[in-house]
Parts: structure tokens; sequence; C-alpha cells
């Protein structure tokens, strides 16, 4: 069985840094795009950041400049540097990845909770 977990949130000062790490586990045949969402209170989930398997990136506008993602295939890992973080960055992060597995499809992360103080 798939699945995702997720590291590195926590509290930080604005302006402060943070690094997100996702790993996925489970018997996995190969990983497409993988991605990081982030729900905020009373506010829908939304794309920050996606990266294809080639290393295709995409950002929201919010972030662009500040946040960086990558991956590692070889280890099913995908990662975000987040700088000069702001308050209004302050969410549930989760991570996801298209995954070709014994059972195939968008999987999910449980959620890292980031906290930018003012």
């Amino acid at each position: 069985q798939v699945q995702l977990v997720e590291s590195g949130g926590g509290l930080v000062q604005a302006g402060g840094s943070l690094r997100l790490s996702c790993a996925a586990s489970g018997t996995i045949f190969s990983v497409n795009t993988m991605g990081w969402y982030r729900q905020a209170p009373g506010k829908e989930r939304e794309l920050v950041a996606s990266i294809t398997r080639r290393g295709r990136t995409t950002y929201a506008d919010s972030v662009k400049g500040r946040f960086t993602i990558s991956r590692d295939n070889a280890k099913n890992r995908v990662y975000l540097q987040m700088n000069s973080l702001k308050p209004e960055d302050t969410a549930v992060y989760y991570c996801t990845m298209e995954i070709l597995a014994t059972t195939s499809g968008a999987f999910w992360g449980q959620g890292t909770q980031v906290t930018v103080s003012s």
C-alpha cells in the first residue's frame, strides 16, 4: 500500500525559512507529477508548486521567487524549500504524487502545519 509522509513543518518568524519533505513508500513502479498544496483556515486548498518527472516546475504567483520545489526520483521524494516566509503562508501543507503502483492514482500525505508569526 502506498503511503506519503510529510515532515519539516513548524513555527517560524516572518522572513524565515523552512524545508518540507515528503517521502512515498510501498510498491511503486514510477511517480509522475509531484506537488505541494496548502489549505489555510476558512480557505480552499490551493496549489503551491508542482514538478513533473522531467523537472518542469509550476508555482503559484504568491510564492514565485520565494519557494523552490525539487524531487529525488530515486528516493520517491519531493521537497519544498520555503524562504522569506510571510504570515499569509500559514497553512497546512499537503504533498501529492501521481503514482503508478499496484493501485495507481493520486496519493496525498496527511499534511504538515506551517505557522509564520509576524
